[in-house]
């Protein structure tokens, strides 16, 4: 399968997922993003999982870490939600509310992808890399 094509169809899957969550978790323009946050705690997880573990396997197809990772995960994590939220939430005069939630995301985010790159490392019973490299051939 052509990696552009694993991206588009893996961002069909993923976009369905956030808007899922998105029905399930709505919240007001003044009110904590929840639905943003636990995508993007997810998203950064499951991307350190896969980086650490299933990708570092040379048999793993490079359309498929296109297709999971740019593809479903680009998708169903959103750093534009993330940043759209802190804005609207300032502008509704919930300044510390906007700040609080920025903060939480980075370092809950950076927490879960240094998990989810142990994990899968561990998983796979290799190493946790110190570099995940990319010599292009995924997109």
């Amino acid at each position: 399968m052509p990696p552009s094509l694993a991206v588009f169809l893996g961002g069909l899957v993923g976009t369905g997922l956030r808007l899922a969550l998105d029905t399930v978790l709505p919240h007001a323009d003044d009110g904590f993003p929840w639905s943003t946050f636990i995508a993007n705690l997810v998203g950064t997880f499951v991307l350190g999982w896969l980086a650490g573990g299933l990708w570092t396997r040379p048999s793993t197809p490079g359309w498929l870490k296109a297709g999971v990772g740019s593809g479903v995960i680009g998708s169903f994590t959103t750093l534009s939600a993330v940043m759209g939220a802190v804005a609207i939430l300032d502008h509704e005069d919930a300044t510390g509310l906007a700040a609080l939630y920025l903060g939480v995301s980075l370092v809950a985010g950076l927490a879960l992808a240094a998990a989810g790159l142990k994990l899968g490392s561990s998983l796979a019973h290799r190493p946790m890399p110190t570099e995940v490299t990319d010599d292009g051939a995924t997109l």
